[in-house]
């Protein structure tokens, strides 16, 4: 298999403990633990991650944007989810 070839990996990284993971970027990579080298090499060079995942893009399953209105739409007549109706206590952080 040439570089070409190899499968692409979607990277997400979370900066500090605590937070959630982040999509960064892209990669290239032959097989998963080569893509987490290149992903640590890639995104991490300034020591701002404390862990980091590899995802196979084929098993990257999403909506689309032009499909945004009909699929979100059933959230809409709930308005409880919406965080309007609780207040944040002072000191939270991260929500």
């Amino acid at each position: 298999m040439t570089t070409s070839e190899w499968p692409l990996w979607e990277v997400f990284v979370r900066s500090r403990r605590g937070l959630s993971h982040t999509h960064v970027g892209s990669l290239h990579a032959p097989d998963a633990e080569m893509a987490l080298r290149n992903a640590r090499d890639l995104y991490t060079r300034r020591s701002e991650g404390v862990s980091i995942w590899v995802v196979p893009s084929s098993a990257v399953t999403a909506s689309s944007p032009d499909e945004k209105d009909p699929f979100f739409e059933p959230a809409a007549d709930k308005p409880y989810r919406h965080p309007t109706f609780y207040e944040v206590p002072e000191g939270v952080r991260h929500l």
